[in-house]
């Protein structure tokens, strides 16, 4: 049994699938306390792997279908990654990279949450990713040097107050700016307005 805070369709919001048509499996649960969170690890509900990949069959167009959460590594395993193949979609994960992930995954987001209050539980242990998406709020970027990615985005971080929201993307394209090995990563689906 897993436990689901929501699994719906739309369109990836952020990183190098933006645009994407993507099932999202939003896990309830997560091993770290990140201030910003946006995920109510209370809300969820038990379901099987096979009540999961029913749930993301029935998206017949969305050519991906993408673990997150909360932290899905916590939860997910061999079986329900092969049963998500079935469906013919890709799988992509967006993971802490505190925990190891299971075989087959197609697409690994790596979003550390060193150097973010809550986010220093548990230590990274995952050095090699598709994308390195940080969510910035000014920590040191030498960090994350040692992982192996083939796209390394900086996300401002989002906040409800306006005027540390705008601080928060000023700090961020300034940080790009600097380190253009880098890629700026906007929320897309907050600006658009949908989920």
């Amino acid at each position: 049994m897993y436990k689901i805070n929501e699994i719906f369709y739309s369109l990836q919001g952020e990183g190098a699938n933006t645009g994407t048509a993507a099932v999202f499996v939003r896990f309830s649960g997560c091993n770290l306390q990140c201030e910003f969170c946006d995920t109510d690890h209370a809300e969820g509900k038990l379901m099987t792997a096979l009540d999961i990949v029913d749930a993301v069959a029935r998206y017949t167009a969305a050519p991906l279908v993408v673990l997150t959460g909360g932290e899905p590594a916590l939860f997910i395993d061999n079986d329900l990654v092969s049963l998500l193949h079935d469906t013919g979609k890709t799988v992509a994960i967006e993971t802490n990279g505190t925990s190891f992930l299971p075989v087959g995954i197609d697409w690994v987001t790596l979003s550390p949450k060193t150097g973010v209050e809550g986010g220093e539980l548990k230590p990274l242990i995952l050095s090699r990713c598709n994308e390195l998406k940080v969510v910035y709020t000014g920590q040191d970027l030498s960090q994350y040097d040692h992982i192996t990615a083939e796209h390394r985005f900086l996300q401002p971080c989002y906040v409800d107050d306006e005027e540390q929201r705008r601080h928060n993307i000023d700090i961020t394209v300034e940080a790009v700016k600097q380190h253009p090995e880098w890629r700026l990563s906007l929320q897309t689906h907050r600006l658009i307005g949908i989920r």
